[in-house]
């Protein structure tokens, strides 16, 4: 009877129809992710050696540019920092380039203050606001595999991190992360995120771990013009002030109370949060769902050029889709 009861309250939800209209673009923009062509500007090549230091202390051999590529090509092939000093130092060999090669030490020790690039969603004159869509996962540490836990046992709980980031709906782009320890709550990381985010949002969207004051206090500080979606707990009442001055929380329990949670989720644009859940499976799909460093500064950095990658990836083409019948 518990499963029948359960099984009646679900919505039957219709999957839903949809066609790329730009196939051909997209088709080859999917393949250009995978080619091994590789090249160095000469701008790249001028600005490998980093720049004379000009305060006491030794001099840096490599750009933060040499870094970026050398931790970029890891991320991609999935290598070992050793692998990637091999990978790298065969590419520039091919090329019949001069420049040194950052070996594994290098390349672990400048991962802790590397300064990744992000993009930088509604900083421009005539970008649009940032429609933000926030979500959290999590990311498994390196340390013994599957099969040695299964056959001798594990001594500790295998550990992990909470990775949390925030997308532009606009783009796709992932324009802002946060990597926190695993009992860390997702709403208090709304701040940090915003922070990240030099231009207006105009809209805050995540799941039900969001519902806290604090998560409005912190957008509406920001910026108190910012439309905050986020669904009420099924137990949630409306606030003293509802009947006067209702917050945007009172008007979705008003709206869930007059057309039901998926009618709500649909007039409120809601359904817009699957993209940051299909952000995340592109993460773990080609990234991985486990973080290779062993210190949390060199794993921030991990993350960051992560997502650099994947922001680049998208870059090259992204599907335009209608519904159909």
């Amino acid at each position: 009877m518990p499963f029948k009861a359960n099984a009646a309250r679900r919505h039957h939800i219709p999957k839903q129809k949809r066609k790329v209209t730009n196939w051909a673009a997209y088709d080859a923009s999917l393949r250009q992710r995978g080619s091994l062509t590789v090249w160095f500007t000469d701008e790249a090549i001028a600005a490998w050696r980093a720049a004379p230091r000009t305060t006491r202390g030794g001099q840096a051999w490599y750009s933060p540019l040499a870094i970026l590529t050398a931790l970029t090509l890891k991320a991609v092939f999935r290598l070992a920092l050793r692998q990637t000093e091999g990978l790298i130092g065969s590419i520039i060999r091919l090329l019949g380039l001069t420049p040194a090669v950052p070996d594994h030490s290098t390349l672990n020790r400048r991962a802790v203050t590397l300064d990744v690039p992000r993009p930088r969603s509604g900083s421009g004159a005539d970008s649009e606001p940032v429609h933000l869509l926030v979500d959290s996962t999590g990311l498994k540490l390196c340390g013994a595999g599957e099969w040695v836990v299964e056959k001798h046992g594990a001594k500790t709980r295998r550990s992990w991190r909470k990775l949390h980031i925030g997308m532009d709906a606009n783009t796709g782009d992932i324009v802002a992360a946060a990597l926190t320890a695993n009992d860390v709550d997702d709403a208090s990381q709304i701040g940090p995120l915003l922070d990240q985010i030099e231009g207006p949002v105009a809209s805050l969207t995540g799941d039900g771990a969001y519902d806290q004051e604090s998560v409005y206090r912190a957008v509406l500080d920001r910026a108190p013009e910012t439309t905050i979606i986020v669904p009420p707990r099924s137990t949630a009442v409306p606030s003293e002030a509802a009947e006067t001055e209702p917050t945007q929380r009172d008007r979705h329990l008003e709206r869930i109370a007059e057309k039901g949670r998926m009618g709500w989720q649909k007039v409120s644009g809601y359904n817009k949060r699957s993209w940051v859940e299909a952000a995340i499976g592109r993460y773990k799909q080609v990234i991985g769902d486990g973080l290779c460093s062993r210190e949390d500064g060199r794993r921030s950095t991990e993350v960051g050029v992560a997502v650099h990658v994947l922001n680049q990836m998208l870059a090259l083409g992204r599907p335009i889709s209608v519904r159909i019948a």
